[in-house]
């Protein structure tokens, strides 16, 4: 399941998804292709019930790969290939079936901070930033995903600006849900991650899915939907056996079915 710069290994259902790109895990074709298969592997493997990602390193992902782009003039169609694997490599996140815990250790800027806000959860460490640089080095990019995390004027600033929201600021606005020191991030982030192992399978997967599908969409067409979901719920095993084991006052054993 490891590829040329993203590592993977998996332990008590628990995928940890290493970015091993050094020295700043800079986003290249390469890295955008590997993040894209481990989490489409992710989505399919029984034995995976959430993963944890994080970045080799100091650093989360330092985004686009600068150094690589800078006097090289692109073949035609070639900005625009780019440009879609860069998107998919982020939705290949938002939308693996398993949940993804960011584990943001150090910073995570432009392509970075995409990759982290396209997780369910962020756990960060008090040396972690979130910023948008582009505005520094003649690029443009990742608004609208610090929108998912941010306020108006917050998103702004970043992007107008390049301001970096520093780890504990990032706890301190609800963005993140816990800003630990650095040689605790892992250990944090795998808690939240067994956590959520030990749930439902199958209720887990379908809880993602709604959240994705229910963002954009209005309150009533929103809960409608989670209500569809609910009903699909009630019709696997895994839903009648946490029922009989709350009634039976009992810890649940789910099969993911």
């Amino acid at each position: 399941m490891n590829r040329e710069t993203v590592l993977c290994d998996v332990r008590d259902h628990i995928a940890l998804v290493t970015m091993n790109q050094p020295p700043v895990n800079a986003q290249n074709r390469q890295f955008h292709e590997d993040m894209m298969a481990v989490f489409d592997e992710i989505s399919d493997r029984a034995d995976v019930r959430v993963a944890v990602l994080t970045g080799a390193g100091k650093c989360f992902s330092a985004g686009a790969d600068i150094k690589g782009r800078a006097g090289k003039t692109m073949e035609p169609g070639e900005a625009w290939a780019h440009n879609r694997r860069a998107r998919e490599c982020f939705h290949s996140i938002m939308e693996c079936k398993k949940p993804v815990i960011a584990a943001v250790n150090g910073p995570a800027l432009g392509a970075g901070l995409a990759v982290a806000a396209s997780c369910d959860i962020l756990v960060v460490s008090e040396t972690a930033l979130l910023g948008l640089p582009e505005i520094d080095v003649g690029l443009l990019g990742g608004g609208r995903h610090a929108m998912r995390l941010f306020g108006h004027s917050r998103t702004r600033r970043m992007m107008l600006t390049g301001y970096r929201v520093p780890g504990p600021e990032l706890y301190r606005l609800g963005v993140a849900e816990a800003c630990v020191p650095p040689d605790q991030l892992i250990e944090t982030a795998m808690g939240f991650a067994r956590e959520i192992a030990s749930k439902s399978p199958v209720a887990v997967r379908l809880a993602k899915q709604a959240l994705n599908t229910i963002e954009e969409m209005s309150l009533r067409d929103g809960y409608r939907y989670e209500q569809n979901m609910t009903v699909e719920l009630g019709g696997h095993a895994d839903s009648q056996e946490a029922m009989r084991a709350f009634s039976e006052k009992r810890e649940p054993k789910f099969t993911g079915q």
